[in-house]
């Protein structure tokens, strides 16, 4: 018998990093935004009027959360960077109950710069939960 179809999210996130394939379906994902710096330039003998110009772009990282699984995938590319960073360029991509993909995004020069497994106490009935952090150096065309 399968298990109640409410443990199972109803829209998900996958990432997939060339040479490991898809690292897993996540069911959080926060840092998703891009941000201008912002330049402020006053003009001289105008006292009233500051122009606010763009400036460089900034990027957090990406946050993804899942309960924990069997996957390896995950953990071979989080154990890579110990040594040697590879510098991929990722995918994400978002899905929806019917497994349609509704968006996705390309992350160039990324990398896994944190991992945190589960927290375990005997008492507690609540999903065991990982989560992997990614920094990148931006976007690609949105």
């Amino acid at each position: 018998m399968p298990p109640p179809a409410a443990l199972f999210p109803t829209c998900y996130f996958q990432i997939t990093v060339p040479g490991y394939d898809t690292i897993g379906l996540f069911t959080s994902c926060t840092g998703l935004e891009i941000e201008f710096e912002i330049f402020q330039y006053a003009e001289g003998g105008n006292h009233e009027f500051v122009h606010q110009l763009p400036g460089n772009l900034r990027y957090p990282n990406l946050v993804l959360t899942r309960g924990l699984t069997n996957q390896d995938s995950l953990r071979k590319w989080v154990w890579k960077t110990r040594n040697e960073p590879e510098l991929k360029e990722v995918t994400l991509q978002f899905h929806d109950q019917s497994k349609r993909v509704l968006q996705t995004w390309t992350f160039a020069d990324a990398f896994p710069v944190r991992w945190n497994g589960p927290t375990f106490a005997a008492d507690s009935s609540s999903i065991a939960v990982e989560s992997l952090e990614i920094a990148h150096s931006g976007m690609a065309g949105i």
